[in-house]
């Protein structure tokens, strides 16, 4: 008698999320919508409390990076790349709901925006992360997270300007 055949090893595509979401209906996902809705209120805040203060995109070159190329490289390479690669690693093993390879890739997430960013702003990316981070996972795909940093930052922008 043969051994069972073992299961086939992910490709490094799919290690890195670079396929379809699973399930393929992921806009309609409750965790995706409750992430999409619990943004608006965010958004409110800060354009009260520090809309003045913050520096709202300059020009068309601002906003798409802002909006299209900041979500997809940091996606890419954090939550695909990077998680993908720590999920393996770790053996997907958590620390209670979340991952420990979303909440390392949300610690370098966090470091990455310091430099831009004051220490209180740099910490604020943690919870948007641990989100994408989770999305990432549910989906076994990076294109939800890319899809939600990119309304996040459409949102966080928005907000700047019409705190003016």
């Amino acid at each position: 008698m043969s051994p069972p055949p073992s299961s086939p090893l992910p490709s490094l595509r799919e290690e890195c999320g670079l396929v379809a979401p699973r399930p393929a209906r992921w806009p309609a996902d409750g965790h995706w919508l409750l992430a999409l809705a619990a943004a608006a209120p965010v958004w409110l805040a800060l354009s009260a409390w520090a809309g003045p203060q913050m520096r709202a995109p300059a020009g068309a070159w601002a906003w798409a990076s802002l909006v299209v190329v900041q979500p997809l490289l940091e996606e890419l390479v954090l939550r695909g790349v990077l998680q993908g690669q720590l999920l393996r690693l770790t053996r997907a093993r958590r620390w209670g709901p979340v991952s420990v390879a979303n909440a390392l890739t949300t610690a370098v997430f966090v470091a990455l925006h310091l430099p831009a960013q004051p220490l209180a702003w740099a910490l604020a990316v943690a919870g948007p992360s641990l989100v994408f981070g989770h999305l990432r996972e549910r989906f076994a795909s990076v294109w939800p997270a890319v899809a939600l940093h990119a309304v996040y930052n459409l949102g966080f922008g928005a907000a700047v300007v019409l705190a003016r």
